[in-house]
């Protein structure tokens, strides 16, 4: 159950994000501070990769042209992601935006259902169900 910590791990750093990102977009361009985000992102995975001694594998990655198709449109839909989270926590309260992007857990899931074949319980849908709700709740209460 490794994966759940890297979960509990990937969410605390995600929260971050956006508390971090609303004070640093304070009278500054949105696209222009995600673009620099995204380069010591970048800088920062390198040394990563470095420490890891995992550099050589770069080489690997690019020759694999289905893994380069999937890595290539999943990077632009996570610069899109960012553009618009950015653009929206600039604009309005994490308090609200925050619980709307998450609502991408509702559509990553229903995408795993059409395009991976995942298979979900009825406790997993339950709970789908449940963050749907709760997105809504969250987001557009008074």
């Amino acid at each position: 159950m490794s994966w759940l910590w890297y979960a509990i791990a990937s969410a605390a750093m995600a929260a971050l994000v956006s508390i971090f990102g609303k004070i640093g977009l304070n009278q500054v361009d949105a696209n222009t501070a995600t673009t620099i985000r995204a380069a010591i992102m970048m800088l920062f995975l390198f040394g990563v990769l470095a420490l890891q001694g995992k550099l050589t594998m770069i080489g690997e990655v690019l020759a694999n042209k289905k893994a380069m198709l999937f890595i290539v449109l999943s990077g632009v839909a996570g610069a899109l992601s960012w553009l618009f989270y950015f653009l929206a926590i600039q604009k309005g309260d994490v308090s609200k935006v925050a619980p709307i992007d998450k609502f991408s857990v509702v559509l990553a899931v229903g995408f795993a259902l059409l395009f991976l074949g995942e298979k979900l319980s009825f406790w997993g849908a339950v709970g789908v169900g449940l963050i749907a709700v709760g997105v809504m709740i969250t987001a557009f209460a008074a």
